[in-house]
């Protein structure tokens, strides 16, 4: 199975019809709550696009999820998705910026000016094939102005101890935080996503909105992101944090670096017994390699 390339990612027939997307999340009159926003969005693979690149069964997307806010099971995000309260949702945006600023999720869905389905191979332990709805990370940080001591995007997700359960327990250093490279965060693959199968994003897969990263390891996509913050210092994410000697920063997809416990030469299709081989930046070497020209792969995991 290969990667869509940059200019496939979003064929033309897969293109939103702008008016009905914004009338669905009410942008066209006065917005609703997000949980009130109309279940169904227009979406309809292109033939050819859906041979490529078979889709993962939507139902196990929903199902089996790592989300350890709402629990350490795979069963336990969507048994707790409702404890996930995402009304008035908003993601500040701060630091090396020259115009930091906070955003709703009306200013969010507007920036998807052509709103556009992505096509994604994922890793979250397993490998899946997902369309994502959603806009590039990049036309956000546009937006904010990143000034030139912004070298790395750190992310933070929602803390909320009332309502989630994960985050009774210390798994890890609460909230959950992750972090990319300049570059990384400004690559057009980098996608800050609203929706999945054509319908808004579901709680247990990191609603209101999350962050995508098709070449590394699902652990870097955090979600239900409140707060985005451009520095010059590489951020520590929770897992370098929890386990160093296990998960490092760039956490790229690549199958000749082992995880101390197990190989990563092969992954698992979500919903097959049958293990296949992993691609390097999976599947998307020719898009991203040029990132990490000249580094040892090995030693920066």
């Amino acid at each position: 199975m290969t990667a869509p390339k940059v200019q496939d990612i979003t064929p033309k027939a897969l293109f939103f019809n702008r008016r009905r997307f914004l009338q669905a999340t009410g942008l066209l009159a006065v917005a609703p709550p997000l949980s009130a926003l109309a279940s169904n969005f227009p979406f309809q693979p292109a033939e050819g696009e859906a041979r490529k690149l078979k889709l993962t069964d939507k139902e196990h997307v929903l199902s089996y999820n790592n989300f350890y806010e709402l629990g350490t099971d795979k069963s336990d995000p969507l048994r707790n998705a409702n404890r996930l309260k995402t009304d008035n949702w908003q993601v500040e945006v701060l630091g090396e910026c020259a115009k930091p600023r906070l955003f709703d999720m009306d200013d969010l869905l507007a920036l998807q000016q052509e709103e556009r389905v992505y096509r994604f191979r994922c890793v979250e332990g397993w490998s899946m094939v997902v369309p994502w709805i959603g806009f590039p990370l990049k036309a956000l940080l546009d937006k904010v102005e990143p000034t030139s001591k912004a070298k790395y995007v750190e992310f933070v997700s929602l803390l909320d101890r009332k309502n989630l359960p994960g985050q009774r327990f210390d798994i890890l250093d609460w909230p959950y935080r992750e972090g990319l490279r300049m570059d990384e965060a400004m690559h057009p693959l980098t996608l800050m996503a609203t929706g999945l199968y054509g319908e808004p994003l579901a709680n247990q897969n990191g609603a209101p909105i999350r962050l995508v990263v098709p070449w590394k390891y699902g652990f870097k996509s955090a979600k239900s992101i409140v707060q985005i913050r451009l520095t010059d210092q590489q951020p520590t994410s929770s897992w370098m944090q929890a386990t160093p000697s296990e998960y490092g920063f760039y956490s790229n997809v690549n199958p000749q670096v082992p995880h101390p416990r197990w190989s990563q030469a092969r992954e698992r299709p979500l919903g097959s017994l049958l293990k296949q081989k992993t691609l390097m930046f999976n599947g998307y070497a020719e898009e991203v390699a040029d990132l990490y020209r000249g580094m040892d792969l090995k030693k920066f995991y």
